[in-house]
């Protein structure tokens, strides 16, 4: 039997009901021989396995013995995969007719594009954008990373005013579409990050290096979003904190990065400070143990940041904005990607 084109893997811990309700939209706009789905579970511990083997028993089951997190549950179910392309999807995700076939078609055309991702709206309000990826990622220099559709915790309306095909920075982990070769070439996600940003890193590595990444708005998904972790969580605080940190240091180039580590120690203790004024000093506290811990990981980065600076390119990509996010929306005012 011809293997499908692509692996559709959606990374499972504890979604029975996020299975129930969005694997029937899944299966019915996913042609068989086009993909193959695969449930790869992270040591669950509810009937998800039992409920899957009896309600879908032609879904290929990857099945762990522990919660290894996004990242390296990702790594340890696509490492083993010999598919040309495989989709990152998250179970919390409504597929629309035509979301694959139109991407993949999409990359067999353009061989220069090595990862996409779709337009992404929210399942809970379908005329806006949701918070994870909009309709393409980028991110200003001192590591905010912001969305066509999303500034910050500010989401517009789609009003179809993205619609054009682009070049990004990053795409959603909620849906990455990738290149499997190149998935496993450049190591895949990094595993110490757990959860959180762990796609922006992976892209940033791969736009640096020379590859295109961009936003299909012709290919369209609906994301709950936040069904993980809530996002007033203290965790999810310190996991953002850390890894943005923990990217930084290993993407930016030598020329910005004494420039961006000053300004950023000011950026994060007001942020510090902020969740404190608002009433959560839980997530003040979480900001800086995520800077301590990053003070701790960075001698084991040397070696991951000099490889990263000897395979990337001289410019600085063009993805990335040379202007402050932070000074453009709370001084400026500016709440919309076009604005800023």
């Amino acid at each position: 039997m011809k293997r499908a084109k692509t692996a559709v893997v959606i990374l499972n811990w504890n979604g029975k009901s996020l299975m129930q309700q969005f694997l029937p939209a899944l299966i019915e706009h996913t042609p068989s021989d086009e993909a193959e789905i695969i449930i790869a579970d992270n040591g669950s511990i509810d009937d998800s396995l039992s409920f899957l083997k009896e309600n879908y028993p032609e879904i290929r089951i990857i099945a762990f013995e522990k919660n290894y997190g996004f990242a390296e549950g990702y790594n340890r179910a696509l490492f083993q995969l010999e598919h040309p392309y495989a989709v990152l999807l998250n179970s919390d995700v409504e597929v629309t007719p035509g979301w694959l076939t139109t991407a993949i078609n999409y990359m067999d055309s353009n061989s220069e594009v090595v990862a996409l991702q779709p337009k992404i709206l929210s399942y809970k309000n379908k005329t806006s954008f949701e918070y994870a990826g909009a309709c393409g990622g980028y991110m200003d220099m001192y590591g905010y990373p912001y969305c066509r559709g999303r500034v910050l915790n500010v989401v517009e309306k789609d009003s179809h005013q993205y619609d054009a095909v682009t070049d990004v920075l990053w795409a959603s982990g909620a849906c990455l579409f990738v290149r499997l070769d190149v998935y496993k070439q450049a190591g895949g996600l990094d595993a110490y990050f757990f959860a959180h940003q762990e796609e922006i890193d992976f892209c940033w590595r791969l736009v640096s290096r020379g590859m295109r990444i961009v936003c299909l708005p012709s290919s369209a998904v609906y994301h709950v979003g936040g069904a993980t972790l809530a996002m007033e969580s203290p965790h999810k605080t310190f996991l953002n904190f850390r890894n943005n940190l923990l990217m930084v240091y290993k993407n930016i180039p030598e020329k910005y990065f004494r420039r961006v580590f000053f300004i950023r120690f000011f950026l994060d203790y007001l942020a510090a400070l902020q969740f404190f004024l608002k009433g959560y000093p839980a997530n003040a506290g979480a900001v800086f143990k995520a800077r301590r811990e990053f003070c701790r990981q960075k001698k084991n980065y040397a070696f991951v940041r000099e490889k990263n600076m000897n395979l990337s390119l001289p410019e600085f990509p063009d993805v990335i904005n040379r202007k402050s996010l932070i000074i453009a929306f709370y001084l400026k005012r500016k709440r919309t990607f076009d604005s800023f």
